[in-house]
């Protein structure tokens, strides 16, 4: 199973980067790929959170997702739903850990591509590494310029 991982350093607080980067209503302006984002239901308990969202990318798929947030521990963890294609599989990690009077943002994707699409596998895990990597250098940007301030609802 192939497995992408990216660490990047904000200067900012955790609580703050754990809140903006899962406020999913934000998400186009957050990443650039991102058309439309809709959080659908969402279900607090105690320092869990579980929302169900979908989103639209720029190229026009839609998708519908999972995404439970530790509020406590700032830990986020996704799945990819419906439709799945072109994945088997697809869970995500995020970690928001305080370091050097800022936020070590952890990003963790473990996916498997549909069998129809092995021979795409490669190219597929460049793409997404490389967008992984641009949106978390783009987070950092976003919250370091405070651009984002006034507003955080995870």
């Amino acid at each position: 199973m192939p497995r992408i991982e990216h660490v990047v350093h904000i200067a900012s607080p955790p609580r703050l980067v754990f809140d903006v980067t899962n406020d999913i209503d934000r998400w186009t302006e957050l990443f650039d790929s991102y058309a439309a984002s809709e959080v659908l239901s969402r279900e607090d308990a105690g320092r869990f959170s579980k929302l169900t969202f979908r989103l639209r990318n720029t190229e026009g798929q839609e998708w519908r997702s999972w995404r439970i947030l530790d509020h406590r521990d700032l830990v986020s963890i996704s799945e990819r739903e419906d439709p799945l294609y072109p994945f088997q599989f697809m869970h995500l990690k995020w970690l928001y850990q305080p370091e050097s009077g800022g936020t070590l943002m952890s990003w963790t994707l473990d996916f498997e591509v549909h069998p129809e699409l092995a021979d795409r596998q490669r190219t597929m895990l460049a793409h997404m590494d490389e967008h992984g990597r641009q949106n978390q250098l783009r987070l950092k940007d976003l919250l370091e310029s405070g651009r984002l301030a006034g507003r955080g609802a995870a």
